[in-house]
C-alpha cells in the first residue's frame, strides 16, 4: 500500500476517494475517525489519507488526482446579475458579490 492523498478537509479526500474508486482502483482510507485523538495526537496525523492498495497503480491514481484538481480544468464563469467575467476560483461574482 502506498500513500496517495492526505487532507485535513475529509469532504476533499472523500471527493478523491469517488475520483479513483470511480476508475476501479482499490483504495483504503486511514485515520478516518482520528480527528477525536487531537490532542494525544497532533493535528497532522489526525488528517484522513487516502492509500492505493496496489502499488502498481500509484501512478494512475496520482495522475488522475492531479487532473481533476487541476486549476487548468477550471473555466472562467460569467454572472448572470451583471454579465461580469469571473475567475473559476471565484464562487460569487466579484462586481455584484451575487
Amino acid at each position: 500500500m502506498r500513500l496517495l492523498y492526505t487532507n485535513d478537509n475529509r469532504l476533499i479526500v472523500a471527493n478523491a476517494r469517488n475520483i479513483v474508486e470511480a476508475a476501479g482502483i482499490g483504495v483504503v482510507l486511514k485515520n478516518e475517525y482520528a480527528a477525536g485523538g487531537i490532542g494525544e495526537l497532533s493535528a497532522f496525523d489526525a488528517w484522513v489519507e487516502l492509500w492505493v492498495t496496489d502499488d502498481s497503480n500509484y501512478d494512475r491514481a496520482s495522475r488522475l488526482l492531479k487532473n481533476a484538481f487541476s486549476a487548468e480544468n477550471a473555466v472562467p464563469w460569467t454572472c448572470s446579475n451583471c454579465n461580469e467575467s469571473n475567475d473559476p476560483s471565484f464562487d460569487l461574482c466579484w462586481n455584484c458579490l451575487r
